[in-house]
């Protein structure tokens, strides 16, 4: 654990100024999984997969969901959300904590709902004391199909929260297509509305709340595979119909795992994602002044081979800081950019050596206030989780 001081004391290396990334390890058992930031208030929450015992493997579902503040510097003591032997524990599809404010979280996770490995529901619990205690909900899916819903993005909305999901209830008969729905979670779950009937079946959504309403990105699906992310906003005649962030063109007959990110403030919206268009692998930022309507041409974050997996933040100034996981020939390694909004890429930071293979996740990047924390996970028999945090600052 570290104080505060010893938080600001800490690197910022000699050359050019940019910070060093100093690491805040969790306390999180060896084995744990599926890493997650949320804010709350002036903290930052972590939320994460921990096995019962050592030994368990994903597939054999026995879980708790965990979660621990990161405040000054220090992690407190982690609780448990909710345990079991029904959980889908996937490298990609996350759980996650969500502050309404005034005490009041919700969690979800995914949970297996029949035999099928991939049939599984979206759960929820709510707690009105920071977390203490939790008290299950129920599913967000209002379908009782033995098919996939997941990959759930929120962001805080009236007394509750708004969850996004990917859900396969179309898919059962066989002749759908997996959907992007949202409902609102409050003292009870909403019925459901459909926002997408198709798009991309296992890449992440992402969620921020703007100004002007909510808005939600995700991987889109034409009839001709064209698979680019979109991004559908509410206003005040509802929901928008999808509208691509930047058009790639990127043709490819099966889900690349690889959803983009976004985030917010006020009416600035920053995305940031993977595409493989043209058989050129890039991460791209674009930035919108009018709380999602339109979007800057997209900008070029990295060329050279890298394989996405995106997190992204806004700072005071409204430049994007990006995180996103870059080839280093053989090996992988977590990198963080500053980018303006005319599209300038300063120097990347290096957090930390990643996997080329999925064990090692997918890295994810909060702020609080001027301190950036990034999380992920370092494979390994058996895999750990890793924190740094580094001033915002001091990013070129």
């Amino acid at each position: 654990m570290l104080t505060s001081a010893a938080l600001l004391v800490a690197g910022v290396l000699a050359s050019g100024g940019a910070a060093a990334p100093l690491r805040v390890d969790p306390p999180a058992r060896p084995g744990s999984m599926a890493p997650n930031l949320a804010l709350d208030g002036d903290a930052v929450i972590l939320s994460w997969l921990e096995p019962a015992h050592a030994g368990v493997k994903p597939q054999d579902g026995n879980y708790a969901l965990r979660m621990s503040r990161l405040v000054s510097g220090r992690w407190s003591e982690p609780s448990t959300i909710a345990a079991g032997k029904d959980f889908f524990a996937n490298w990609a599809d996350f759980p996650s904590v969500t502050s309404a404010g005034g005490g009041l979280l919700v969690a979800h996770w995914a949970a297996m709902s029949a035999a099928d490995p991939n049939a599984y529901d979206v759960r929820l619990a709510r707690s009105i004391d920071s977390g203490r205690t939790w008290i299950p909900m129920g599913t967000a899916n209002d379908d009782r199909t033995p098919t996939e819903h997941g990959f759930v993005s929120a962001v805080p909305e009236r007394n509750g929260v708004r969850l996004f999901w990917l859900d396969g209830r179309d898919t059962a008969s066989g002749r759908g297509s997996m959907g992007l729905r949202t409902a609102h979670i409050g003292d009870r779950i909403e019925a459901s509305e459909l926002l997408d009937s198709r798009v991309c079946d296992c890449c992440q959504t992402a969620a921020a709340a703007t100004s002007g309403g909510p808005v939600v990105v995700y991987r889109d699906r034409t009839a001709n595979e064209v698979r680019d992310t979109a991004i559908i906003r509410r206003g005040e005649r509802g929901w928008t119909q999808p509208r691509d962030v930047g058009t790639d063109g990127w043709e490819i007959e099966g889900c690349p795992v690889n959803g983009p990110a976004v985030a917010a403030r006020d009416r600035r919206v920053a995305v940031g994602w993977f595409t493989q268009a043209g058989n050129r692998p890039r991460v791209k930022v674009a930035f919108s002044n009018d709380a999602g309507a339109s979007f800057s041409t997209p900008a070029v974050v990295d060329s050279d081979l890298p394989l996405g997996r995106v997190g992204i933040v806004l700072d005071e100034n409204g430049d994007a800081l990006i995180t996103w996981v870059a080839a280093e020939g053989k090996a992988a390694a977590i990198r963080l950019a500053r980018v303006t909004a005319r599209g300038r890429r300063g120097a990347p930071i290096e957090i930390a050596g990643a996997e080329m293979s999925r064990a090692g996740g997918f890295p994810r990047l909060a702020r609080s206030g001027s301190t950036l924390v990034v999380t992920w996970v370092e494979s390994g028999e058996p895999s750990r989780i890793r924190a740094a945090t580094l001033p915002a600052s001091r990013v070129p």
